[in-house]
């Protein structure tokens, strides 16, 4: 225990100290050196070296001053997916040098992640010359959606980018003989359907990147991913058929005292590692490799710690092989299902029979599906309801028979009749699952709660598995503290308007703009937010699909604003869309014109812009401003109109107002002086994307608010923003990314502009 605390310590440490925090640790462990005492020394030893690791890896991002500056690339691919035209590259960086004098060295880059266009052929292993763009590691920040900035820190990615076809990419060496490589083009060549050879990857050979996006979408909503990659089942299974088989032999050459011998516990154990490595030895194989041998050993008996010494080391280990495990919701759930199986089964004795063994894996199923659900619900967000009970199918199914199978097959790759029996009988087997998913999940879908639910419902379910789990607790107490526990859940009610109140959410889309408005029963969208070039739109990870929208105002159709809709239509139900008249839009829209107006449970919206006939106006000239008040509060949003449409406004708002969404994400096209000081809104924001090439907002601009003493707030470096309008006074929106500033909850800073592109 004190070495797997000393890990994590490390990992903190490193997480929240700096360099002079370092140099006294050092100090530290030099004196405990010369007082000779070595336990001491050994945990300030490791808590030392896994602090120094994170400290590397957060020194090694890329330097703000090289963001979209051009840079050359030397290094291996290990890791490649191809979508259409483009290509998702991760590249292990050997050389690094701008292509511009006078900038920033980037040698300390070690790992980094490239899309590509229309690239060459590229294979994992090889060594290539990139030149490439690169930004420091971010994502977008939304409350209740996907992390992708501290996916790509917990994954060692230290920037991400994009290659350049000037100059063109250039092979340096070929890849090196892989044997995994060699398995998945073999796979390639069997006369298997598509979804069977992915699953056959995936299962055998921890190839995850094979499964499609309809794979990873059947798993989650049947909470079976763990199912699905190289985890402790899979090196489990290997290292316990290479025991039995070893065991076996030792029976076989000693019958007298073939239970003494070590040997068979150290076969299992290098069975374990080799297959983990031919695997790839991915964070979840090598986790599970280290959480398996320690699991040998302490199974062995020989010398050998009892289950929760050997659960504590294995914690230690994992962390001093890897720090940025701590980060992943995996190591934490492996860890916590470990601990709980220990828990629930310490002192029974072991099952005999059949019979035995089948209760043995219900029970166990049915006690760890309910703190396995709130550790995922804590973790991702998201429930899904029918996995206890797929979980019993599905558990022994791909454990005894199609892992064996998917094996075997490869065990018997030199008898091609043999192997492609076995392989035959895993597609089926997956088929046949594949079909009992997808009617479980049609039946109970996957389930993302409210955000005001998840931590007592994750409590509950926790509370509800110790209950039923721990020994020694009477029937009755059980049976009378689970309807309570159940009805844990309902007590909190998430934040919902009351007649007369507005939430206003802008929510964090990059170069681009989605705002949400909600009223006690009317929600609405102001645009939906960009499509990017390779097809992304940050709508559709906003919420889970099924949701319902009664009005989807367009301010006008450019693809930063328009560009979700796509993913809208695809996954949500809309009641109307309203976009400017002459607007191309893939939906049927009623025009939205100066002078319509609608009223929500007290809230009034009110239409300024465009007129009904827009003859000789731009396409940004044509956006649709919305004018919003909500109690004494008014909220307005101008699209991307410019200074034209904004002097045309200037007799119309009722200056001033508490919330302004500047026009055209802060560019100098818009937000005129007189503009500004006829509205002398509250709190601007500016909906941008963090150092996009625009330079939004421009300084002038921010200034000149600032002259006006609004608050400055930037989604860029804020997050998503929320307010309400219509509550007393009114309050400053709350950030996702950062805590209140100070003054009226804002910052009195100027937006850096963006870094300007070096000339070639």
């Amino acid at each position: 225990m004190p070495l797997a605390l000393a890990a994590l310590g490390g990992v903190l440490s490193g997480h929240l100290a700096s360099e002079a925090w370092l140099q006294g640790l050092g100090l530290v462990l030099l004196v405990a050196l010369a007082a000779r005492r070595w336990q001491g020394v050994l945990l300030l030893g490791v808590f030392l070296a896994v602090t120094l690791q994170v400290l590397l890896l957060k020194g090694d991002e890329l330097a703000p001053g090289l963001a979209r500056q051009d840079l050359v690339l030397e290094g291996r691919l290990v890791a490649v997916s191809r979508q259409t035209r483009l290509a998702r590259l991760t590249l292990e960086v050997e050389r690094c040098r701008p292509r511009s004098p006078g900038l920033p060295a980037c040698e300390g880059l070690s790992r980094i992640r490239l899309s590509a266009y229309d690239p060459p052929t590229l294979t994992v292993g090889e060594r290539w010359r990139l030149a490439a763009r690169l930004r420091p590691p971010s994502g977008f920040a939304n409350p209740g959606a996907f992390d992708y900035r501290a996916w790509l820190w917990r994954e060692g990615i230290q920037a991400t980018g994009y290659v350049r076809d000037d100059p063109p990419p250039r092979k340096l060496a070929d890849a090196p003989f892989s044997l995994r490589r060699a398995a998945l083009d073999h796979l390639e060549d069997q006369a298997l359907s598509p979804r069977p050879r992915r699953w056959l990857a995936a299962l055998t050979l921890g190839a995850g990147e094979r499964l499609s996006a309809d794979d990873w979408a059947l798993l989650n909503a049947s909470g079976t991913t763990h199912l699905m990659v190289i985890s402790g089942l899979h090196v489990g299974l290997v290292a316990g058929f290479a025991l039995w088989l070893a065991r076996g032999l030792a029976r076989g050459l000693a019958p007298g005292g073939w239970r003494m011998a070590v040997w068979p516990w150290w076969a299992a154990g290098v069975s374990a590692v080799t297959y983990a490595g031919l695997a790839g030895l991915e964070p979840p194989a090598a986790r599970a490799t280290i959480m398996v041998v320690v699991g040998l050993w302490a199974a062995s008996g020989r010398h050998a710690p009892g289950p929760w010494q050997a659960w504590w080391l294995a914690m230690a280990l994992v962390v001093l092989a890897d720090p940025l495990s701590v980060w992943r919701p995996g190591f934490w759930l492996s860890f916590a299902a470990v601990a709980w199986l220990i828990l629930i089964w310490q002192g029974r004795p072991r099952p005999r029979g059949a019979r035995g063994w089948a209760w043995a894996l219900v029970r166990t199923q049915l006690l760890l599906a309910p703190p396995m659900a709130g550790a995922v619900l804590l973790g991702f967000d998201r429930l899904a309801p029918v996995a206890p009970l797929v979980n019993l199918v599905a558990v022994p199914l791909v454990g005894s028979l199609m892992v064996p199978l998917g094996l075997a097959g490869w065990a018997l790759a030199w008898a091609p009749p043999l192997s492609g029996a076995c392989w035959a009988l895993f597609a089926w087997l997956g088929e046949s699952l594949a079909s009992l998913l997808a009617v479980a999940t049609d039946l109970l879908p996957l389930w993302q709660p409210d955000p005001a639910m998840v931590l007592p419902l994750a409590m509950a379910l926790a509370a509800l598995g110790l209950v039923w789990g721990l020994p020694g607790l009477d029937i009755r107490l059980r049976w009378s503290a689970t309807p309570l526990l159940a009805a844990l859940p309902l007590w909190p009610s998430p934040a919902v308007p009351v007649p007369g109140e507005l939430r206003v959410r802008v929510h964090d889309v990059g170069q681009g703009q989605l705002i949400e408005l909600r009223t006690a029963s009317y929600r609405a969208l102001i645009d939906t937010g960009p499509r990017f070039a390779s097809g992304f739109m940050p709508l559709t990870t906003l919420w889970p699909p099924g949701q319902v929208f009664d009005d989807i105002i367009v301010s006008h159709g450019d693809r930063d604003h328009a560009g979700g809709l796509e993913g809208l239509l695809d996954h949500h139900r809309v009641g109307r869309f309203l976009a400017p008249p002459e607007d191309a839009l893939p939906v049927a829209a009623e025009p939205c014109v100066a002078g319509r107006r609608w009223r929500r449970d007290g809230v009034a919206f009110r239409l300024l812009w465009p007129p009904a006939r827009m003859r000789g106006l731009s396409d940004n000239d044509r956006s649709c401003v919305l004018l919003i008040r909500a109690g004494g509060h008014d909220l307005l949003v101008t699209g991307d109109a410019g200074a034209r449409v904004e002097a045309t406004l200037l007799e119309r708002p009722e200056g001033p107002v508490t919330v302004l969404v500047a026009g055209h994400h802060g560019s100098r096209t818009s937000s005129t002086p007189r503009f500004v000081q006829r509205l002398r809104p509250r709190h601007v924001i500016f909906s941008a994307g963090r150092g996009n090439r625009f330079g939004h907002p421009a300084p002038e601009v921010v200034r000149r608010f600032r002259r006006q003493g609004s608050c400055l707030w930037n989604t860029a470096r804020d997050g998503a923003l929320t307010l309400w309008l219509g509550r007393g006074e009114g309050e400053g929106p709350q950030a996702a990314r950062r805590p209140p500033g100070v003054g009226e909850d804002c910052l009195a800073l100027e937006s850096p502009p963006s870094m300007p592109e070096a000339r070639r």
